[in-house]
C-alpha cells in the first residue's frame, strides 16, 4: 500500500508516450467460438433496486436447475459487457473502471449451464461470445481443492473467475493501478449480485482461495495475469 502513494510513484509508462497494450487479449483463432445471445435481445425480469438491494444475501446452496444460455448471458453482459468501443483508446462498458481500463478478463467454470458442456469458457467481452477453453474431466474437482474445499464451487450451474491484466491498469496508473484493480473487482461483483437477484439466482463471492493453485488451474503466471476474484452463481 505504501508503494501505490503518490509521492512515492515513478511517472506510469502512459506518461512516458509508451502505447498502451490490447483492450482485450487476442483469442486463441483456432479455439471453438460459441455465440451468445445478443445483449439488445435480452431482458432482465423486473425487480426494483432497492428490492434487489435488500434481498441480496450470499447464497451458497443451490438448486439443481440448470442455468439458461439467456441467463448466462445476461450475467455476463451485466458484470463486463461492452457498450462502445473506442477505437485504440477505450472500452465502455456497464461497470465503472477506472480510467475506463477494464483491464479484467472474465473466465467461466461451467457445471450446469444449458447448451454449454462442463468446463472452462472465457467471455470474449468485445463480440459478447464465449470461447471453449481445454479442460480435463476432473477440473471442476480441482477448483474445489484451489478454493479451499468450498462446496458451492462444485454445486453451482457456473462459478465467475476474474483476472486481472496488469499492465492494462498500470500503463495508465503505474504502481497505483493496483489499487483500482481491487475497487473494479468489487464494482463488477455487485452487478452480479444485483443481476441473479433479478433471475432468480443466488450467488457467493469467494476470495478464499490459494492464488498459486487457482492461476496454475487457469495458465497464468501470476505477476502480468492473475486471478482476483472469483463467485459462484446458481439458480435458488
Amino acid at each position: 500500500m505504501e508503494r501505490t502513494k503518490y509521492p512515492l510513484m515513478e511517472a506510469p509508462d502512459h506518461a512516458r508516450g509508451i502505447p498502451q497494450p490490447p483492450l482485450e487479449l487476442p483469442p486463441d483463432p483456432e479455439g471453438k467460438r460459441i455465440a451468445l445471445p445478443a445483449p439488445r435481445d435480452l431482458r432482465l425480469p423486473s425487480l426494483d433496486l432497492r428490492d434487489a438491494i435488500e434481498r441480496r444475501r450470499s447464497l451458497r446452496v443451490y438448486g439443481q436447475l440448470p442455468l439458461s444460455l439467456e441467463e448466462l448471458s445476461l450475467l455476463l453482459w451485466c458484470t463486463q459487457g461492452v457498450k462502445e468501443v473506442v477505437p485504440g483508446l477505450r472500452t465502455n462498458r456497464t461497470v465503472p473502471g477506472a480510467g475506463a481500463r477494464h483491464a479484467f478478463e472474465t473466465t467461466l467454470l461451467v457445471n450446469t449451464v444449458q447448451g454449454l458442456r462442463p468446463g472452462l469458457y472465457r467471455f470474449l467481452a468485445i463480440e459478447h461470445g464465449l470461447l471453449a477453453l481445454p479442460s480435463p474431466p476432473d477440473i471442476t474437482p480441482q477448483f474445489v481443492a484451489a478454493c479451499r474445499g468450498q462446496e458451492h464451487v462444485r454445486t453451482c450451474g457456473v462459478m465467475f473467475l476474474w483476472t486481472a491484466v496488469t499492465y492494462r491498469m498500470t500503463w495508465r496508473y503505474g504502481e497505483r493501478g493496483y489499487r483500482y484493480l481491487h475497487l473494479d473487482a468489487g464494482h463488477v461483483c455487485q452487478n452480479l449480485y444485483l443481476t441473479a437477484e433479478a433471475l432468480g439466482c443466488g450467488t457467493c463471492a469467494l476470495a478464499a482461495f490459494n492464488d498459486d493453485d487457482v492461476n496454475r488451474l487457469l495458465g497464468l503466471d501470476g505477476v502480468e495475469q492473475f486471478a482476483i476474484y472469483l463467485a459462484t452463481v446458481g439458480k435458488k
